[in-house]
């Protein structure tokens, strides 16, 4: 078999349709449009729906802005850190025990559940009320 052999199958080559080539092409007159209404002369506008409200009419328009410079916090509760062993639990500590995804704008360290042992802290946030427990228990807080 040569490349030259090479031949589509059969029935699946078309030849092209010619349009608007005279009445007795079977497709003259009105070449295959119909009659009449913008669809036949070409001058229907991109959206427009035939005189209904149109889709980017219909739908409600998006209120207020997103912030790109908003700050996005990775937070993180006393009752988690009461769940880790070490005595200094730094950002690369809570990642590697999988309590953060993602450092994010800084860690938050907030006030929610008890602690029980006297650890250090290096975030970059602290509640009052999470600075105050870690402090009652002897551990310390330092801000990144």
């Amino acid at each position: 078999m040569k490349l030259s052999d090479l031949r589509p199958a059969e029935g699946s080559v078309h030849s092209r349709k010619r349009i608007g080539r005279g009445i007795g092409s079977g497709h003259g007159k009105t070449a295959t449009r119909g009659t009449k209404g913008d669809k036949a002369r070409g001058s229907t506008k991109p959206g427009f729906e035939g005189g209904q409200t149109p889709l980017h009419r219909r739908l409600p328009q998006k209120r207020g802005f997103n912030n790109i410079f908003k700050k996005q916090w990775a937070i993180v509760n006393l009752d988690n850190l009461a769940k880790i062993e070490a005595e200094i639990i730094t950002p690369d500590v809570l990642l590697e025990k999988g309590l953060i995804k993602d450092v994010k704008s800084g860690v938050r360290v907030l006030g929610r559940g008890e602690i029980d042992k006297a650890i250090t802290v290096h975030a970059h946030y602290f509640s009052k009320s999470a600075e105050e427990k870690i402090k009652a228990q002897g551990g310390a807080v330092e801000v990144i």
